[in-house]
C-alpha cells in the first residue's frame, strides 16, 4: 500500500485550505514544509499523517482511503 499524495491534495483543496492553511493548523512556520511532503518530496511520517488527516476531518478508523495498491508493473495485468 502507497500513501496517495493525490487524494490528500484533492482533500485539502474540497476543504477549502491552503498549504499555507495547513502548514499553520500543523503548528509549522512555513507552506513550504506542508507542500514538500504533500508533494512526495519528503516522505511524510505516520503521526504527521494522522495530523494532517484529522485536520481534514478524518478520524484513525478512516484512513484508507487515502491509500493505495502499489502493484509492480511486471506484475499487472493488461486490461483490455
Amino acid at each position: 500500500m502507497k500513501l496517495d499524495l493525490q487524494r490528500l491534495k484533492a482533500e485539502r483543496i474540497a476543504k477549502g485550505y491552503t498549504q499555507e492553511d495547513m502548514a499553520k493548523m500543523l503548528g509549522w512556520s512555513d507552506r513550504a514544509r506542508y507542500g514538500k511532503r504533500e508533494s512526495g518530496f519528503i516522505n511524510m511520517g505516520a503521526d504527521e499523517f494522522i495530523q494532517i488527516a484529522s485536520i481534514l476531518g478524518y478520524d484513525t478508523d478512516n484512513l484508507a482511503i487515502f491509500f493505495r495498491e502499489d502493484v509492480p508493473e511486471k506484475e499487472q495485468k493488461e486490461v483490455k
